[in-house]
């Protein structure tokens, strides 16, 4: 097991509200951000979730942080040219060194005034980090509202569900490696 880094392992963080990290980043697709069917890659909206989730991950957690894993990352709606992409982004869970931050992502035609339509949305984590790459304690998120206090206990569920995948997983190798059946 990794140690945290810190100076002082005793000394606790103060939590910090689910509002002050939480952003919106928004972005115009254009013709580069496209695939062969005219509509915006994956990929692209990947990156852009990525960036914001990693931008409320280092400003909750003062410091560098760095993405562990993608959660859910569904697609509901195609985003095409001119689309206006808006990723918001919050902490919803803390633990230690982890944090999960939640994404919802919109799209709006730039030239209607039509509202903006969820078309994505992922949940992701990350770990906070040291100068040397060591996990470092992060304070605990507070959830506020109603919505804020939902979104933590789901996070408390997912976590769960990906410890004991991890755990399967690995039990499944050790036995299959063990009885000879898998060579690399």
């Amino acid at each position: 097991m990794t140690e945290l880094a810190t100076e002082n392992p005793e000394e606790e963080q103060a939590g910090k509200p689910t509002s002050v990290s939480r952003i919106t980043l928004s972005h115009i697709m254009t013709a580069v951000d496209t695939n062969l069917l005219g509509t915006v890659h994956g990929g692209v909206i990947m990156k852009l979730v990525d960036d914001a989730a990693g931008a409320v991950a280092g400003r909750h957690s003062g410091g560098p942080a760095v993405t562990a894993s993608m959660d859910e990352m569904v697609f509901l709606e195609p985003v095409r040219i001119g689309d206006l992409v808006h990723v918001r982004a919050q902490v919803n869970w803390t633990g230690r060194s982890s944090m999960e931050v939640g994404v919802r992502v919109l799209a709006e035609r730039w030239n209607e005034s039509s509202p903006a339509q969820q078309v994505g949305s992922a949940y992701l984590v990350f770990a906070a980090v040291d100068e040397q790459g060591k996990p470092r304690r992060v304070p605990q998120v507070v959830p506020e509202t109603e919505q804020d206090k939902r979104r933590y206990q789901e996070a408390q569920i997912r976590r769960t569900h990906r410890l004991a995948r991890r755990r399967a997983i690995k039990e499944l190798r050790e036995r299959r490696s063990a009885e000879g059946l898998d060579g690399a």
